[in-house]
């Protein structure tokens, strides 16, 4: 397919800024701040209120479109000469600051890639690293390998801006760039103050076991004749460096082929598909979003993201108590994506879109193919077999997939949503990777972790996530019902006690609450204002949820307070503009959630019958196992939102029925054994 750019369209409000809109956008921010060093943080579109963007949309879609509102660039920088962080809005068309706001003492922006790069170097240099170096029995830094991690937080004290570092290395046998440094853990931890340019102080890592150094640290005093690093081994994933690993020889090539191209249509960022019509949106801190999505002409959500995520630890041991990272707002889905390849991330016939980034040192970068699109078939849709007749009619499901995917240092997050022809949408999101690992004592378990190499253990986390869901059910009015399976009592109707039915309570304010399994309980959106002449009901979606274990550090720690949008599985808010993240604004060296769903249901607003944006929190618990090691297959959640009412019968009705000769299978022909002639 010809691949078709932003800048040669049409430019949608919805929009990532342009390569060219970018550049203006930095010249601006610079024009405002002659004469200082800027470190940039992030610099993207600024999304229209939504009121406007309604009545825009309207007219859109209605064929009579009208003035669009205009570009605002929102940037996020540091006045390096006054280690001074600001906000600023920059409208594009008329050149001027539309607002500027300073960071609060203690508020410290997302860290970046090129700023951990350059205190790695620094680092290595440092006497006091040296000489924790040479306590391991390590000797030089040429396979050394500082893992730049978030500092996190224990203090309710306004701290300087921190980075702290894990220390790794490659395998000293080999030198190996591609080397797993996963499987060489230092048992050191060095702490760098990133806006005054100098080391902290280094933090001692526990290596024992359940009990011999909870209050102790304990580590190699620097043994001459043996280093640390000989108790562990390679632990490779990159094949080459396993010549003692034959590939597998009986995988037969898989081809998925359209020779009549993909069932889409695109136009810049829309996208038309099955009945579908949205807008692929990118960013710098969420990453893929999808905008403006419609089925056969109906509204069904203005916006779908994913808002938020928490890795935190659970090894209690200073200092690696702190490992709690925020992946989103400590450093930025965008900025973690990758450039996707044919034949790899994604199968059969690809569309591409890029993303526009743009660099601590004000250069852009339109990164190839960060979101992939294509075509999946996903099985049966609908099948049923007359069986007075034996005639079958069956259609197969196929879906359009929207994939990101994220490299967060150790780990991989692929989130990738589906959409299907019954107008069902789902958000996969597959977590892959290495674990992090850290150094123990040869011989020692730890009921924090597991064992995955010898010396090396992998602690216990989790991976928690907040989808926002911003519906737009036939319309911005929508209320949520939140529908619990309820048995009817034992009385002269229900005498053989069989009875039960879907009680339906909805939400008057905004609130907070939890999955129960024990009633069945699913969260459905309505739209009280358009009911369904079959059912008699109002039309709706139902939220699919994935009720899974919630944040698991106890209530009144810091892990928790700057994580609240982790201790339920939903949250039901009046939509305010910017209102986008569910962890809060910012997250670095958080103490506390700011800005997040907590401080959004704590102003009890009015939610029925409103325009309202439903959250929900859910993730992963990961005990690893050492089949996790030297990569992690991947584990996978997937969260579905399907029409309940939303229609008079099955929207996929008219889907083609499924044939051979549309397919064109081959059946695998029986082979002799055993040399039988």
């Amino acid at each position: 397919m010809e691949k078709q750019t932003t800048s040669s369209l049409e430019i949608h409000p919805l929009d990532q800024l342009t390569v060219e809109e970018c550049k203006l956008a930095v010249s601006l921010l610079r024009d405002e701040h002659k004469g200082k060093t800027l470190h940039i943080k992030s610099v993207q579109a600024q999304e229209p209120p939504k009121k406007i963007m309604t009545k825009w949309l309207d007219a859109y879609h209605a064929g009579s479109p009208i003035a669009p509102p205009p570009r605002v660039a929102y940037c996020v920088y540091y006045i390096l000469d006054d280690r001074h962080a600001e906000e600023l809005w920059l409208n594009l068309e008329n050149r001027k600051v539309v607002q500027r706001r300073s960071f609060e003492n203690g508020t410290h922006p997302p860290m970046d890639q090129p700023e951990s790069d350059k205190i790695e170097e620094l680092v290595l240099n440092e006497p006091a690293v040296l000489e924790a170096l040479k306590k391991c029995g390590v000797d030089g830094i040429q396979d050394v390998a500082p893992d730049g991690w978030m500092y996190g937080c224990d203090s309710n004290e306004p701290l300087p801006r921190l980075v702290m570092f894990l220390m790794y290395m490659r395998d000293p046998k080999t030198h190996h760039p591609e080397s797993n440094i996963y499987a060489f853990p230092l048992p050191f931890v060095p702490v760098y103050d990133v806006l005054e340019n100098k080391l902290v102080r280094i933090d001692w890592c526990a290596t024992g076991g359940d009990g011999d150094d909870v209050n102790e640290i304990n580590y190699n005093s620097g043994n001459p004749e043996k280093s640390i690093v000989d108790n562990m081994r390679a632990g490779e994933y990159y094949h080459e460096l396993r010549p003692d690993l034959p590939l597998r020889e009986d995988l037969k090539p898989y081809n998925v082929v359209q020779p009549e191209g993909p069932s889409f249509s695109i136009e810049g960022t829309r996208v038309r598909w099955q009945k579908w019509d949205l807008r692929v949106g990118f960013n710098p801190r969420e990453g893929l979003v999808l905008h403006d999505v419609r089925y056969d002409g109906r509204q069904t959500f203005y916006r779908l993201s994913v808002s938020e995520m928490t890795v935190p630890y659970g090894d209690p041991r200073p200092p690696l108590h702190r490992k709690q990272a925020f992946d989103l707002g400590d450093i930025g889905a965008g900025y973690a994506a990758n450039s996707l390849a044919l034949g790899c991330d994604c199968l059969g016939t690809i569309k591409y879109f890029d993303g526009n980034l743009v660099h601590c040192d004000g250069s852009v970068e339109a990164r190839k193919n960060v979101v992939c699109m294509h075509e999946q078939d996903e099985g049966i849709l609908y099948k049923h077999t007359n069986y007075r007749t034996n005639v079958a009619r069956v259609a197969r499901r196929r879906i359009l997939v929207l994939q990101t995917i994220l490299t967060v240092a150790n780990y991989e997050y692929i989130f990738a949503w589906h959409l299907d022809q019954a107008a069902n949408i789902e958000l996969e999101i597959r977590a892959t990777g290495i674990v992090s690992t850290q150094y123990i004592d040869p011989g020692k378990k730890s009921k924090w972790g597991t064992i995955v190499s010898p010396s090396v253990l992998a602690s216990s986390h989790q991976h928690l996530f907040s989808m926002r869901i911003d519906p737009a059910i036939d319309g911005h009015k929508n209320t949520v019902a939140v529908c619990d399976s309820v048995l009817d009592p034992l009385d002269a109707i229900n005498p053989h006690g069989t009875g039960f039915y879907n009680k339906h309570t909805y939400v008057e304010k905004s609130s907070a609450l939890d999955a129960d399994q024990s009633v069945n309980r699913f969260i459905k959106i309505i739209n009280e204002n358009k009911i369904n002449p079959i059912t008699m009901d109002p039309v709706g979606f139902k939220l699919s949820a994935y009720p899974s274990a919630l944040i698991m550090a106890r209530e009144g720690s810091i892990a928790r307070n700057r994580a609240q949008f982790a201790k339920h599985h939903f949250w039901i808010t009046k939509h305010t503009d910017d209102e986008f993240f569910g962890g809060g604004v910012w997250t670095n060296q958080s103490s506390v959630e700011r800005g997040g769903v907590q401080d959004a249901i704590d102003r009890k607003e009015d939610v029925r019958n409103e325009d309202i944006v439903l959250w929900h929190s859910f993730g992963l618990t990961h005990h690893p196992r050492i089949e996790d090691f030297p990569v992690m297959p991947l584990e996978k959640i997937t969260v579905g939102l399907h029409p309940y009412g939303f229609f008079t019968e099955n929207p996929a009705m008219d889907v083609p029925p499924s044939n051979q000769q549309f397919n064109r299978s081959v059946e695998v022909m029986k082979t002799r054994c055993c040399n039988k002639m």
